[in-house]
């Protein structure tokens, strides 16, 4: 019998569970992630406010493999699949649309930002989705500091000392508090012209309040932290506009020269010659889990499952179903399920 041969689309938790869980097995695993390394994506914010250096949270994932002897890493980027000819379509600088057959497909390229519709706002804030996307962060506050240490004009050093986040979620308020901290203690004693500590930090959230996901007391204990170390949380309220020059929300401007977008975030996508998958439900009563249409694991086309994804109106149960499964088993348990049942 020929070896199987395994292609994992994603080097996140996801892709890394799942090699491993394959290690121990006869099939030929192949890995292919548009970076050369694994990114520890929850601490991408502490980049973003200079605590710590993108090394320390990313590592190569040749390094992290080394010793699964089955399992081959490719960077490239996944551009297609075609389920009738069971090939992914690979791209990288030098070459196109390259074909790579597979017995066996595990999708889990991760997620994306989502903009809720409104794709112009991407221009002017940026999300942190990347190494590069918290670096880009992390230069444009420290260059603010350095524009307002430089500029005569005191209207310009109010919005040039303005940081919007928007989306008040764990990315937004681990953000909010860390950017606090980092204004307020290590740069107090850095400038002579400015005084860093004057800086407004300004959480919005159409939520009526933050942390949605986590109980009404973590919540409010969350918002009494935040605002105790200065920042100031907009909730209730849906963002209408953001241009160069800041952000309209609830109808109001605040001029700022630094947004960054912490809210939402949308599948990653890779395109697919036929039909398109459905997406998984997830109950949010007592299946607390993604459910995998047929579609998705189809073993005539070898694709074993996506990772937890936003949710339909109603589980096979016939439940309400939440728009993420909050409640679900973990990316890394999913891509062990997934090798399982390879």
């Amino acid at each position: 019998m020929a070896q199987p041969r395994i292609v994992i689309v994603g080097g996140g938790f996801g892709g890394l569970a799942a090699a491993k869980a394959l290690r121990k097995t006869l099939a030929e695993v192949i890995l292919i992630d548009r970076s050369n390394h694994h990114l520890f994506q929850p601490l991408l914010y502490q980049v973003a406010t200079a605590v710590l250096s993108p090394s320390q949270i990313a590592t190569p994932i040749r390094t992290i493999l080394r010793n699964h002897k089955n399992v081959t890493v490719i960077r490239g980027e996944v551009t297609g699949v075609d389920k009738e000819q069971k090939q992914v379509l690979v791209s990288d600088a030098d070459r196109q649309a390259v074909p790579l057959a597979y017995d066996y497909l595990i999708l889990a390229s991760g997620a994306t930002h989502s903009y809720f519709g409104h794709n112009e706002f991407e221009e002017f804030a940026p999300g942190m989705k990347s190494v590069a996307d918290a670096v880009s962060s992390r230069n444009k506050i420290l260059q603010a500091f350095e524009q307002a240490e430089a500029e005569e004009d005191p209207i310009r050093h109010r919005d040039l000392l303005t940081f919007v986040l928007i989306g008040a979620g764990p990315t937004g308020v681990e953000m909010a508090s860390a950017l606090a901290v980092l204004i307020r203690s290590s740069l107090k004693s850095e400038f002579r012209r400015i005084n860093p500590a004057s800086a407004r930090i300004v959480l919005a959230d159409m939520a009526p309040r933050v942390l949605p996901p986590f109980s009404e007391d973590l919540s409010e204990a969350a918002k009494r932290r935040l605002e105790k170390l200065g920042v100031e949380v907009r909730l209730g309220h849906s963002v209408d506009r953001i241009d160069a020059d800041g952000i309209v929300v609830g109808g109001e401007r605040i001029a700022s020269k630094t947004v960054i977008w912490t809210a939402g975030v949308a599948r990653g996508q890779v395109a697919e010659s036929g039909n398109r998958p459905r997406r998984p439900r997830a109950c949010s009563k007592r299946c607390h889990r993604a459910r995998t249409p047929g579609d998705l694991c189809r073993r005539r086309y070898g694709v074993i499952r996506r990772k937890r994804q936003a949710a339909s109106r109603r589980c096979p149960g016939g439940h309400a179903a939440r728009s993420l499964c909050r409640k679900g088993p973990s990316r890394s348990h999913n891509r062990q399920h997934a090798a399982q049942a390879v």
